[in-house]
C-alpha cells in the first residue's frame, strides 16, 4: 500500500515521496524490514525518535514522527498523536478486519478472562467459529496461539484479527484492559458489544488516581454499539455515562429486567435462573463461587444481545470446561487436603476467592500469596488484611518481584496482616512456601494458592524463571509418600 493512501484523509503532513510503497508496519527498531513503515511511539521511559536512525539503516522506507527528524532521509509522516494514528493506519493496512466479525469486548478489574471463555463456549455450542483474546492465551477456535499482553499493541492486534478472519472467525471475543484504552490499543475498532464486569482497586501505578482508573474503563463503551453494564458496582453509572448508544444493565442484587434469580452455589458449580424474552434460562457451570454469578450474567446477557438462542446459551455454559488457574483444583493423589489454583492478585479477587473456599472447606482455608513489584503498592496491605481476616493461616511469599526486593513487599503485606491477629508465617521462596503449606496440610483443609493462576514464570530481576504451579505442585506431592501411607 502506498503510503499516501495509508494515511488519506488524516489530520498529518507528508515530507517526501507519497508514492513510497509500504510493506508492513512497525513499532519496534529491532524488527524493521526493507520496506516497513516505523512509527516513532513516546514512551514512558523512552521517545521511539531515537530509534528513527536505527531503523532506517535496517531499510524502513518510511517513519512516522511527531516532530520532523532533520537527520532522516527517507519520508516523513508528521502527526499530532502517534498512538491514535497508529491504530487507525493499522485498521487501515490490515484492511479493517474487525469488521467481518462480531466484536466483543470485556473490561473489568475481575472476571474478564472468565466471561470471554464464558462466551466463547456459548458461541461455539452456536456452530460459530470463534477468535479469543486475553491473558492466558489467544485462540483461533482450538488453535491456541502465544500472548505477551491482556490486550496487544495496535499493529500486533490488526495482525492478529485480519489471521483470525483470515480463518473463518465469526465472532472475536477479546479482553480490553485500561492500559489498552489509555494506549490507544483498540483504537478505531467498532465494538458490537462491550461488557463492564466491575472495578476495585488495581493498576493505580500505571493510572495513579482512581477518578482515572474508571475513566479508562469507561472508554470501552464510547466505542460499544451495544454496552453490558453490572449496575451492582459502584462504578456502572460511570460507564453507562461514558455509553453512546444501547445499555443493557445486569445484576444479582436488584430486581430489574436481566437479574440472576434462585441462586444455588457449592463447591463443584454455580446454579441460578434468569429471564430471557419471557422465558427462565436454567444456567448451570462447573465453577464454584458467587463471583461465578456476575461472569455468567455478563456472558448470558451478551450472548443474547448477539442472537445466540437460549438452548445454546444453556448447554454451552453446562459444559464448558474450567478455565486455567481461575479458581482451578490440582490434583492431589487421593490426599485428604483440597489445593486450588487461582489468579486473585487485588484485593477484592483475594476476598472473593477466599470467601468461596470458605463456603464449602469442611476444615481450614490456608492461603499462599505474595504482591508483584513494580506495581501498585498501595493494595499490599489491604490484601494482607483481608487474608488475615477470612483464612484460617496465610502463608505470605513472593509473587513476581520483578526489580523489587521480595523482603520488603512481603513486609508491607505484613502491615496490614498484623492489624488482623491473623496466624501467618512469612515464606520468601515461593516454591518453599508452597512446600511448607502441603507439608503441613491437615485432613480436610484447602489450600489456596493465590495470585499467580495461569503464569507459568516468576519474574526477579528482569528475567522470568520457569515457574508453573501446577508443576511445582506435581513435584512436592512426587516427594511425599503416597495417600494412605
Amino acid at each position: 500500500m502506498k503510503l499516501k493512501e495509508l494515511f488519506r484523509d488524516m489530520n498529518c503532513q507528508i515530507h517526501g515521496d507519497g508514492a513510497t510503497e509500504i510493506k508492513d508496519l512497525k513499532y519496534d527498531s529491532r524488527s524493521v524490514r526493507k520496506g516497513d513503515l516505523f512509527f516513532c511511539i513516546s514512551g514512558f521511559a523512552e521517545d521511539g525518535h531515537k530509534y528513527a536512525p536505527d531503523a532506517v539503516k535496517k531499510g524502513a522506507a518510511a517513519v512516522v514522527v511527531t516532530e520532523y527528524q532533520e537527520h532522516i532521509k527517507v519520508p516523513q509522516v508528521i502527526v499530532k498523536n502517534d498512538r491514535e494514528t497508529m491504530a487507525l493506519v493499522a485498521c487501515r493496512f490490515f484492511g479493517y478486519p474487525a469488521r467481518r466479525m462480531k466484536m466483543i469486548g470485556v473490561t473489568g478489574t475481575n472476571g474478564k478472562t472468565t466471561t470471554t471463555y464464558m462466551i466463547k463456549a456459548v458461541a461455539e455450542q452456536a456452530g460459530r467459529k470463534v477468535g479469543l483474546i486475553g491473558t492466558i492465551r489467544n485462540m483461533i477456535g482450538d488453535r491456541v496461539l502465544h500472548t505477551e499482553r491482556t490486550t496487544p499493541e495496535s499493529i500486533d492486534l490488526q495482525r492478529l484479527l485480519k489471521e483470525m478472519a483470515d480463518e473463518g472467525c465469526e465472532v472475536l471475543v477479546m479482553e480490553v484492559s485500561s492500559h489498552s484504552l489509555v494506549l490507544k490499543r483498540v483504537y478505531g475498532i467498532d465494538f458490537d458489544i462491550g461488557i463492564f464486569t466491575n472495578l476495585t482497586q488495581d493498576h493505580l501505578d500505571f493510572h495513579e488516581t482512581w477518578d482515572n482508573y474508571i475513566q479508562a474503563k469507561s472508554m470501552l463503551f464510547e466505542q460499544s454499539e451495544i454496552s453490558i453494564i453490572n449496575i451492582d458496582d459502584d462504578s456502572a453509572a460511570n460507564m453507562m455515562g461514558a455509553a453512546k448508544r444501547e445499555v443493557i444493565k445486569y445484576s444479582v442484587l436488584q430486581p430489574i429486567q436481566y437479574a440472576a434469580k434462585d441462586l444455588e452455589l457449592t463447591h463443584e458449580k454455580t446454579k441460578f435462573t434468569v429471564e430471557i424474552d419471557g422465558r427462565d434460562l436454567h444456567i448451570e457451570v462447573p465453577i464454584p463461587g458467587y463471583f461465578t454469578v456476575y461472569n455468567a450474567m455478563a456472558a448470558v446477557v451478551a450472548c443474547h444481545a448477539a442472537g445466540i438462542d437460549s438452548y445454546c446459551i444453556e448447554h454451552g455454559l453446562k459444559q464448558m470446561k474450567p478455565v486455567a488457574g481461575r479458581f482451578e483444583p490440582l490434583d492431589t493423589h487421593g490426599r485428604d487436603f483440597s489445593i486450588i489454583l487461582d489468579y486473585a492478585h487485588t484485593p477484592d479477587s483475594l476476598k472473593n476467592a477466599l470467601d468461596t473456599a470458605k463456603s464449602f472447606a469442611p476444615a481450614r482455608v490456608v492461603t499462599i500469596f505474595g504482591c508483584g513489584g513494580n506495581r501498585d503498592s498501595s493494595k499490599r496491605a489491604i490484601m494482607g488484611k483481608i487474608a488475615g481476616e477470612r483464612a484460617d493461616f496465610t502463608v505470605i511469599t513472593s509473587d513476581n518481584p520483578r526489580f523489587e526486593e521480595p523482603g520488603a513487599i512481603i513486609a508491607q503485606i505484613e502491615e496490614g496482616m498484623k492489624q488482623t491477629g491473623g496466624e501467618y508465617v512469612c515464606i520468601e521462596n515461593r516454591r518453599d512456601a508452597i512446600e511448607y503449606a502441603i507439608r503441613n496440610a491437615k485432613k480436610d483443609d484447602v489450600i489456596l494458592l493465590a495470585g499467580k493462576g495461569h503464569e507459568d514464570y516468576q519474574e526477579i530481576k528482569g528475567v522470568k524463571h520457569d515457574f508453573d504451579e501446577k508443576v511445582v505442585v506435581e513435584e512436592i506431592l512426587d516427594r511425599m509418600a503416597p495417600a494412605g501411607k
